[in-house]
């Protein structure tokens, strides 16, 4: 089987960096992208991986990325969108938009746009991390993606890890016939430093009451590796919600076709794509 080429965002630490490592030692190319110079590149060096760098709250840098992996790569056979995390207070970017839902969801919904073309030629899987806080703590209004009306860290973070969710739901209504599978999946609570920007309580408990009981990067990253290496269409189902390498059940929103296609338009709207 050739070389392949896997994409991985928010790969330098975490179950991105535990996947990089897994899909290196299976024979893979993996592109190592990551927010943190010292931390991206470690990883890349650690296992001889190519890397680049960007930060989600910045669209320009999601461009610059987007550019540079079409440069160099004439194939990406799996794009992961790994990179997210929950923030604390309420805060825009440079872009003008609510950080967590930029980082979690409008960032690589851009990312996956700018590469379709080299994506749609490849036949590539697209897999998206998403959380069961999609399911504890969204109340989805797609009249106010930004959160200016009413805002909290987790209600955050979870209506941006449910866009991902609809994001996952609608690529494969528009791709699917055109050779692109998806999933999204939960990795389950793993040790990761992905709580830490925020001032919320999901971060005091992830060092107390939760650190018992998380899992390791590497078992969090176990579906990630299985969707990226098993045969979809034949492995697993595109189009859907995985936890444990298993469809799961996800909020009820997430199945609602008509705000996933509303999503998909507000969203390019929002990053400066031609709808539709």
């Amino acid at each position: 089987m050739p070389e392949r080429t896997i994409v991985i965002t928010g790969a330098s630490d975490g179950i991105g960096a535990a996947a990089a490592r897994t899909l290196h030692s299976l024979g893979d190319r993996v592109v190592v992208v990551g927010r943190s110079p010292e931390k991206t590149s470690a990883v890349a060096k650690e296992i001889g991986a190519d890397y680049l760098l960007a930060d989600f709250a910045r669209l320009d840098d999601v461009r610059t990325l987007a550019g540079r992996l079409l440069e160099r790569y004439p194939r990406i056979d799996v794009l992961v969108n790994n990179a997210g995390g929950i923030m604390g207070r309420r805060e825009e970017t440079v872009d003008g938009h609510e950080k967590t839902l930029q980082v979690n969801h409008l960032a690589p919904f851009l990312l996956t746009n700018l590469l379709m073309e080299r994506l749609l030629d490849s036949g590539a899987s697209v897999i998206n991390t998403s959380s069961v806080a999609n399911s504890l703590f969204a109340h989805f209004d797609i009249d106010d993606l930004e959160a200016r009306r009413k805002y909290s860290p987790n209600r955050a973070y979870g209506n941006a890890k449910l866009a991902n969710i609809l994001f996952t739901r609608e690529l494969d209504a528009r791709y699917r016939a055109q050779g692109i599978s998806t999933a999204a999946f939960h990795p389950g609570g793993v040790a990761t430093s992905f709580a830490s920007e925020s001032t919320s309580m999901m971060r005091v408990m992830y060092r107390t009451v939760l650190n018992r009981f998380l899992i390791s990067p590497e078992q969090g990253a176990q579906t990630l590796v299985w969707l990226a290496t098993a045969a979809p269409g034949q492995d697993w189902q595109p189009g859907k919600y995985y936890y444990k390498c298993k469809i799961s059940t996800a909020n009820k929103d997430a199945y609602d076709a008509a705000l996933s296609a509303r999503l998909w338009e507000e969203s390019s709207r929002m990053v400066g794509l031609a709808a539709g």
